[in-house]
């Protein structure tokens, strides 16, 4: 099987294994890593910490920032997938769920997927307060600014500045 772009002009590109950007200090993350990590694989998973220093070096064209905010796959040839599509092909790499995959990759099948993925960020969120997500490693996302970086001496975040983390 191949993935394909073809609403894009795209070749027909093999897929052969798939890198998993995932918010490690994000429980919800964490623990569906773990869950694929477990799983049968057609396709071999291979996970990386989103904004990672590992994660910028495999992959430095891309916007690593949007990685922290929505899941994100690159497959070997430079595919990426972002959204509902990410959570489609990582189906789509295990052996029990590729049949699963192949629903969800119709029309009406991708609102389901797309359905879930905006559920699991609404409970990600909750995670956080419904306020900001604050990283051990003083890094701030706000659903309205996107990240920015508190130093541990700026408790009401008025020293932050934006950036990108890792």
């Amino acid at each position: 099987m191949t993935a394909t772009a073809r609403d894009r002009g795209a070749a027909r590109v093999p897929v052969r294994r798939l890198t998993v950007l995932y918010d490690a200090e994000c429980a919800l993350c964490r623990f569906v890593r773990d869950w694929l990590g477990r799983q049968r694989q057609l396709v071999p998973l291979q996970f990386v910490p989103a904004g990672s220093e590992a994660a910028r070096e495999r992959f430095p064209g891309l916007g690593h920032r949007v990685t922290l905010e929505e899941i994100t796959v690159v497959g070997d040839a430079g595919q990426v997938y972002r959204g509902a599509a990410a959570w489609i092909v990582v189906l789509w790499a295990l052996r029990e769920h590729r049949p699963l995959a192949h629903r969800l990759s119709t029309p009406s099948g991708a609102r389901l997927a797309k359905g879930a993925v905006l559920a699991a960020a609404k409970w990600r969120g909750a995670q956080w307060g419904g306020q900001a997500y604050r990283r051990q490693d003083g890094w701030v996302y706000d659903g309205r600014s996107g990240w920015s970086y508190a130093r541990a001496d700026c408790a009401d975040g008025s020293c932050a500045t934006p950036r990108t983390p890792g």
